[in-house]
């Protein structure tokens, strides 16, 4: 069955309060974005939702989901689903917020999520979209796509400053705006591992899932800039 609607989130671990601490408020903006992006998406007409992400490798994870971010000093682990006994976390920065952005949508009635998938950063274009060309169920089907952009606008930015990065991340602005596949899937893999983009496998799996459904597609972007150096994307994408 065919993808019917995606949302693009970014996944800093600083979307969560607990994580910002007295710096919550200065991604508050982001966090709306987020939050209507990802309703919108749970109000289309999908029945079930996918959720893509990069990782250390590319995995399939099961339901239910489990992550943590222990590694950055805080006993927080978003889940959804009803962990088993001793369940221990194991999904990638990507997932873990891509979970813990669907928990807080729906707090009291979670979306079917029969899987996520993490994809290793260094997948090329064309096996990234065959990837979301095979994707789907049974039922029509929405995708969250979770992915950040250059971490190199500025000096302060975690890859220090890159003349290259602006560019970078206003096509990837443009083609989320647009609903462009073809710029998605012509993101160069090395420049966007240069740029250390987070998001440019899983926004050529969206390009590819939509191809494969067939359009035309309208696209939205509610969220573009670059806290702390690294740039941040919120869209919505819809079949017309």
């Amino acid at each position: 069955m065919p993808l019917v609607a995606a949302a693009v989130c970014p996944h800093p671990p600083l979307l969560i309060p607990e994580v910002a601490g007295s710096a919550a408020a200065e991604l508050d903006e982001l966090r709306r974005a987020c939050h209507a992006a990802v309703t919108r998406l749970l109000d289309s007409a999908a029945a079930e939702v996918l959720v893509v992400g990069e990782g250390p490798l590319t995995l399939r994870h099961e339901p239910p989901f489990h992550g943590s971010l222990a590694s950055f000093g805080l006993p927080v682990e978003p889940a959804l689903g009803r962990l088993p006994a001793g369940s221990r976390p194991d999904l990638p920065l990507s997932l873990t917020i891509g979970t813990w952005l669907l928990g807080r949508a729906r707090p009291e009635s979670p979306p079917a999520v029969p899987a996520m998938y993490s994809l290793a950063g260094e997948t090329d274009p064309v096996a990234c979209a065959e990837f979301g060309a095979g994707l789907g169920g049974e039922a029509d089907w929405a995708l969250l796509v979770m992915g950040d952009g250059s971490a190199c606008r500025g000096e302060g930015a975690p890859g220090y400053a890159d003349p290259r990065a602006e560019t970078y991340d206003t096509g990837v602005a443009e083609a989320l705006a647009d609903a462009d596949l073809a710029a998605l899937l012509d993101l160069d893999p090395e420049l966007s591992a240069q740029l250390r983009v987070a998001g440019r496998a899983p926004w050529q799996v969206l390009a590819g899932a939509a191809r494969a459904a067939g359009g035309p597609w309208r696209g939205g972007l509610s969220y573009s800039a670059a806290p702390y150096g690294v740039a941040y994307f919120v869209a919505n994408w819809e079949r017309q």
